[in-house]
């Protein structure tokens, strides 16, 4: 009788320990996903902190200070004053 439990118990432990090969494939998918979600998260954070370090200069040669209508006082560069220096040349 305690062979037949036995037998039972090492029968239904094997049972649940079997992976079909959809279940392989669903394993694959999910640790490749989160490597790619590491790696690109990895990747966002190093560009914003490598930015960080190297703080870009104010340019001087901004084409908005070359501009028609930065020196008339206004602070805003409207279609206008683009459409303008075409019309100039």
């Amino acid at each position: 009788m305690e062979s037949i439990i036995m037998m039972s118990a090492v029968s239904a432990a094997a049972k649940l320990a079997y992976l079909d090969p959809s279940s392989t494939t669903l394993i694959i998918q999910i640790v490749a996903g989160v490597v790619i979600t590491v790696g690109t998260v990895l990747g966002i954070y190093w560009r914003k902190m490598k930015n960080a370090v190297k703080k870009k200069k104010p340019d001087d040669n901004a084409p908005a200070a070359e501009m028609k209508g930065a020196d008339d006082g206004k602070d805003v560069i409207t279609a206008d004053d683009l459409l303008d220096d075409e019309d100039d040349e």
